[in-house]
């Protein structure tokens, strides 16, 4: 019997793309909103604490209503700021946001060793094509 296919896990080695640039297809306001939120309730820290943290870090004044405003689907006038993402993401502990945007863009954020290994894997890569090209041209001058 066929397995149903799984539309959920990505292939390791599927190539990403940018999401389609077709009217309104970018509308994010929703997607936005519902991970801000998924993300404090997933945090060890209620909305309070959350604000309180963010304005700390921002060393701006940012109160529980205001991150209650921007997470309300109701209030479209409300946007989040983009500046205060970092310290929204330090605040609750996550990179969500960071990894989603990437990913509406076609592309995938490494964090810690995984960059530092993406980067190691890039050398190799890089140092086996130089090795080749260096016996490629020791061939051509007859010197193998």
């Amino acid at each position: 019997m066929r397995r149903p296919a799984d539309s959920l896990t990505r292939d390791l080695f599927e190539v990403p793309a940018p999401a389609v640039s077709l009217p309104g297809a970018l509308d994010y306001s929703l997607a936005v909103r519902r991970l801000l939120v998924e993300a404090i309730k997933t945090s060890d820290l209620n909305a309070s604490q959350v604000a309180a943290r963010m304005a700390e870090l921002v060393g701006a004044p940012i109160s529980e209503h205001q991150l209650h405003a921007w997470t309300a689907p109701s209030r479209e006038g409300w946007r989040f700021p983009l500046e205060y993402l970092p310290a929204f993401e330090v605040a609750v502990e996550t990179t969500a946001l960071t990894a989603w945007l990437a990913s509406v863009r076609g592309g995938k954020v490494l964090m810690g060793k995984e960059a530092l290994d993406a980067e190691i894997g890039k050398l190799e890569r890089q140092k086996e094509d130089a090795a080749r090209k260096i016996r490629q041209l020791k061939q051509a001058m007859g010197e193998m």
